[in-house]
């Protein structure tokens, strides 16, 4: 159990901290082979790209479970109290359906790139492991978002409402 609540606490945070520091030693490298050395690796920036891509897709969940995400604050801080969490509620449920909708045709574009056996040109990486990032992260971001509508549902069933 401990293992699970230390994944639920850190997962998305250690896989960011990883990706940005292996895709910063990478572009660091690339710098000193290409300026130092006159010669350029073909696959570094085609790594760092794709380790970027999953630093975003990873970050999103990562957001909702913070509640950091942007959102439309003009409205909400005229809102009462007691409506907030109604308020911040339905935002959940339409991010909900579109990190549903993202996964879903996420699938399929996966699905049909590795079917394909497409490989990247610089780094010869199969693309079903870039295309399924967007999978990876969204199916993360609707766990995050089930825990942030037990909260929510327990902030309006309560009455307390938000501070924020």
């Amino acid at each position: 159990m401990k293992i699970i609540r230390w994944l639920d606490a850190n997962i998305e945070k250690v896989i960011c901290v990883t990706l940005l520091a292996l895709m910063s030693i990478i572009i660091v490298v690339q710098v000193f082979f290409r300026y130092v050395l006159q010669n350029s690796l073909q696959w570094s920036e085609e790594i760092a790209r794709y380790m970027f891509i999953w630093l975003i897709y990873i970050g999103i969940p990562y957001g909702v479970k913070l509640d950091k995400h942007i959102a439309v604050d003009a409205v909400y801080s005229f809102l009462p109290k007691k409506v907030k969490p109604i308020y911040a509620l339905i935002g959940y449920v339409i991010f909900f359906v579109f990190a549903i909708i993202v996964v879903y045709y996420g699938v399929l574009v996966t699905a049909n790139i590795a079917g394909s056996g497409q490989i990247s040109n610089g780094a010869h990486v199969p693309m079903q492991f870039v295309y399924v990032a967007p999978v990876v992260g969204m199916t993360l971001t609707i766990i995050r978002l089930v825990q942030r509508f037990v909260i929510m549902g327990k902030l309006i069933k309560s009455g307390e409402g938000m501070d924020e």
